[in-house]
């Protein structure tokens, strides 16, 4: 008997070591439901240029009676302007020269029409290149403001940017 509880006694402790070691690289997965997969850059690309092309389209450099010279506050607009044009390098725009009611429509097309060059020399100096921007006179054909007072005419005094060729690659 004292043979078998040897032979017994050795085998447990062989296999109980085995059988723990064995345990110790079990491991368990827990599911944890279905993975998001990472952003695609493409859709953050053209959510970042819509919403810099909103900001782009929808601010105007706004000039004095009378004068195409651009104001600090309209170099400012056309500093953003000019950043995002060198930030998009494919797209191209139309500068539209526009004025208030008052002065004869020939009057009023030419003064737009220094107004949008006025403009687009302004952001070609900034380092956009020139051929990317078509100048227009639109004269007093277009008010953005209907009204017949200073402020009216205000919004009216402005060089406008139409986006015409976008960006196509992201």
């Amino acid at each position: 008997m004292k043979r078998n509880g040897l032979v017994w006694l050795v085998a447990m402790l062989l296999i109980v070591p085995a059988l723990a070691l064995s345990a110790c690289g079990k491991t368990t997965q827990v599911d944890q439901g279905p993975t998001t997969p990472p952003p695609d850059p493409t859709v953050e690309a053209k959510a970042a240029y819509a919403n810099a092309k909103d900001a782009f389209v929808n601010e105007s450099a706004l000039f004095d009676f009378d004068r195409y010279n651009i104001r600090p506050d309209a170099a400012a607009v056309l500093d953003a302007k000019a950043d995002f044009m060198g930030k998009y390098t494919e797209v191209a725009v139309t500068v539209e020269g526009h004025c208030d009611e008052r002065g004869s429509e020939a009057y009023n097309m030419a003064l737009g029409d220094r107004r949008a060059h006025s403009a687009v020399n302004y952001v070609a100096g900034k380092g956009v290149d020139i051929n990317r921007m078509a100048p227009v006179s639109k004269g007093e054909a277009e008010p953005v403001d209907a009204g017949h007072s200073e402020e009216a005419w205000q919004k009216n005094r402005r060089a406008s940017f139409i986006v015409t060729t976008e960006q196509s690659t992201f």
